[in-house]
């Protein structure tokens, strides 16, 4: 990559094209002697320099871009650019605008490696794949692969202020210089769009979305037009956020009411001027009436008026407006869990066509472990998008070793029912339950100015794996995780094996040392650092963590069903009624949906009080045998990287006890009841742990 002066820093991601042993340098040269592109528009140009970079790197030889196929030569071109290709008559239909294929073919005889597509972004993702492929170390003389993505838009969510800070961010400040743009287009922003474009991802929401109003102003379109050219050819789409309150403060409105003829005239104009900058720019994705953001509801419209007020205004430029479901407000009683379902379930069918509502894994909000939210699949009528975090802001942020692979992978493969079996989270995503004219998956990013971009090496996981995922819902974590180890680290199998195997358990180790048992948001409030859950103060009930786990002397949990907050009943039948019975709700989502007796024998065969202890001391152990693995992988890492991760590890471990001791002396003193045999005590008093104080701490 550009600047990538110090080679094993992590800047170079997963696009690390390191050379290879001899032998094997001269097998992969073989099959790229050349690159035979006619395509002459800038994704061809980036795809083909992209080419020489890679197997320049691995074999020591850029291949030159010829004008015919000789042996050995990739051939990168679609039907409408190359007769040969054209002659070959290639079923490509079913790839669509950006998919591509990539076969070993003859050509005259000769040996060819054939990249192909509908159009120039599908050839880019098939370089990007083959090179993936060379990489592994998959041989290249008999490739026959074809991959289309199944959802449209695959973008990540920057919440990124204009004054470079970022929110739940670990890694950094911005890497939007906005003071610099749009003079400066600093060589990273490139780098930055290759990064997504070799994973897929083709939408970059730049700011916030808890947004300022200075974002819309023309010096800041102008800021977000020079982006947009840089991530162009990539195929790259920039969007931004919108404060909702902007008709008034800086359009010099008096109301900023959805259905107010000026106020609609205001949006229409102001998205003229947008794309007069941006003739592409993708859209607006929408936070309001949620956390103290301003929305519709403040002149009691409809989210659906709000959003379709955006819509129309991008509409005649072909823009979308992605508007977020994360709603609850401090005026609302009812449980936090049920309060986007409550506001969005109603009016189903009444948004634009262009408009895609953007819903977050889960009901609370990122937590370690939630049940997928109840409106995917009750929506037949309205495209729903998923809104995962890449970030980790309940998740140990940047030192904590959490692969979110299992994460994503166990929301998209849980069940609705919504049409019967197989009604899947991916399958309601891609369209497949109800006809969506829309689909997409959006990932909040973990990505600032930090040199290795994540704030750790093993965070560009997380990121790698979005857009794996975001390609295609139903992928394999564990597939995803050993592509990424053998291009990030080595395809040597005695590494990737054991930190695949890492990397499988890492965010079920995070679950038991942080909320076991269906628990969540146990940790501190506001910045959501370490473990808080005697937090019980706050002015809003459900900022508390006492308000989620409901412990007492009787039991601990929260009672989400008919006889409490009826939360079960917003999924589908089937569903609710294995969650509303404690016998046939998981284990791990008990306490989720139940609030349980101390004394309820688990499948275990030990009492709920022991088994939430052991899974606390499952978690810090399981932090312990990860630093064993990772000491023992020193033989096939670079020191810095390996230095870097150890002493997160570490960091991790630590943190992993805090987590175990302190919630436990707490859990203990409510629950009046005494450790089980053979338990280790906290560390400290439960006074002591009441009292840390972080008033200095990132992402907040």
């Amino acid at each position: 990559m550009s600047g990538a002066a110090h080679a094993e820093d992590g800047y170079e991601l997963w696009l690390r094209y390191k050379p290879l042993p001899a032998a094997e340098q001269s097998a992969m040269a073989a099959h790229a002697s050349a690159i035979v592109a006619p395509g002459s528009s800038d994704t061809v140009r980036v795809a083909v320099d992209e080419l020489r970079r890679g197997f320049g790197g691995m074999t020591g030889h850029a291949p030159e871009r010829a004008t015919g196929a000789g042996a050995g030569a990739i051939l990168l071109a679609t039907p409408d650019e190359s007769p040969d290709v054209a002659a070959l008559k290639l079923p490509l239909g079913a790839l669509g605008k950006e998919g591509f294929l990539i076969r070993s073919i003859a050509i005259g005889g000769q040996p060819v490696t054939l990249v192909t597509a509908n159009s120039d972004i599908g050839l880019l993702y098939g370089a990007f794949r083959l090179l993936e492929l060379a990489e592994a170390g998959q041989p290249l003389d008999k490739l026959d692969i074809q991959s289309a993505p199944k959802l449209q838009l695959r973008v990540l969510d920057h919440w990124d202020n204009l004054d470079r800070t970022v929110e739940r961010g670990y890694a950094g400040q911005s890497i939007w210089d906005w003071w610099k743009l749009p003079d400066w287009k600093a060589p990273r922003y490139t780098d930055y769009a290759r990064a997504n474009a070799s994973i897929g991802i083709n939408g970059a929401v730049l700011n916030n979305v808890n947004a300022q109003p200075a974002s819309l102003t023309a010096p800041f379109i102008a800021k977000a037009a020079a982006l947009a050219d840089v991530f162009r050819p990539y195929g790259i789409k920039v969007y931004l956020s919108p404060r909702f309150s902007a008709p008034i403060e800086i359009g010099g409105l008096k109301t900023a009411d959805p259905l107010d003829p000026e106020v609609k005239a205001w949006w229409k104009a102001k998205a003229d001027e947008i794309y007069r900058a941006i003739p592409d720019f993708g859209g607006f994705l929408v936070k309001a009436n949620s956390e103290g953001q301003p929305g519709p509801q403040d002149y009691h419209r409809t989210h659906a008026d709000g959003a379709n007020v955006l819509a129309d205004a991008v509409k005649p430029h072909g823009g979308i407006v992605m508007y977020r479901a994360f709603v609850y407000s401090e005026n609302n009683a009812e449980d936090r869990a049920k309060q986007a379902y409550s506001d969005f379930k109603p009016i189903d069918g009444k948004f634009a066509d262009n408009v895609i509502v953007q819903v977050k894994n889960g009901a609370i909000d990122f937590q370690p472990r939630e049940p997928f939210h109840p409106l995917f699949g009750a929506m037949p009528k309205t495209p729903l998008m998923m809104e995962f975090q890449i970030t980790k802001e309940y998740l140990g942020f940047a030192t904590h070793l959490v692969y979110l692979g299992p994460l994503f992978q166990e929301t998209l493969e849980s069940d609705t029912y919504a049409h019967g079996k197989g009604s899947t989270v991916a399958h309601v995503l891609e369209g497949k339950v109800d006809p969506y004219r829309l689909t997409g998956m959006a990932g909040v990013a973990n990505i600032g100015s930090d040199r290795n971009w994540s704030g750790s090496v093993f965070n560009q996981a997380n990121w790698y794996a979005f857009g794996r995922f975001a390609w295609d819902p139903d992928a394999s974590a564990e597939k995803i995780a050993a592509e990424w180890a053998r291009m990030t680290f080595t395809p040597d199998p005695a590494f990737v094996a054991p930190a695949v195997k890492m990397m499988m358990g890492s965010r079920e180790a995070a679950v038991d040392y942080m909320t076991p048992l269906g628990l969540a948001h146990q940790m501190g409030t506001s910045h959501h650092y370490g473990p808080a859950p005697w937090v019980s103060d706050l002015a809003r009930p459900e900022w508390n963590p006492t308000y989620y786990s409901r412990a007492d002397a009787s039991g601990i949990g929260f009672d989400r069903t008919a006889t409490g907050s009826n939360a079960m009943a917003q999924y589908a039948p089937p569903v609710a009624r294995m969650f509303a019975n404690p016998k046939t709700t998981p284990e791990t989502l008990l306490l989720w949906f139940h609030h349980m007796p101390w004394d309820t024998r688990m499948a275990s065969g030990r009492t709920l009080w022991a088994d939430l202890i052991a899974h606390y001391d499952a978690g810090v152990a399981d932090v312990g045998t990860m630093r064993a693995e990772w000491a023992k992988l020193r033989p096939y890492v670079d020191a810095d990287r390996f230095a870097e991760t150890s002493v997160f590890l570490s960091i991790q471990q630590r943190e992993a006890q805090w987590w175990r001791d302190a919630s436990i002396a707490y859990f203990q003193s409510v629950s009046k009841r005494p450790l089980p045999a053979g338990v280790t005590p906290p560390a400290q008093t439960l006074e002591y742990y009441e009292s840390l104080r972080f008033p200095i701490r990132p992402g907040n």
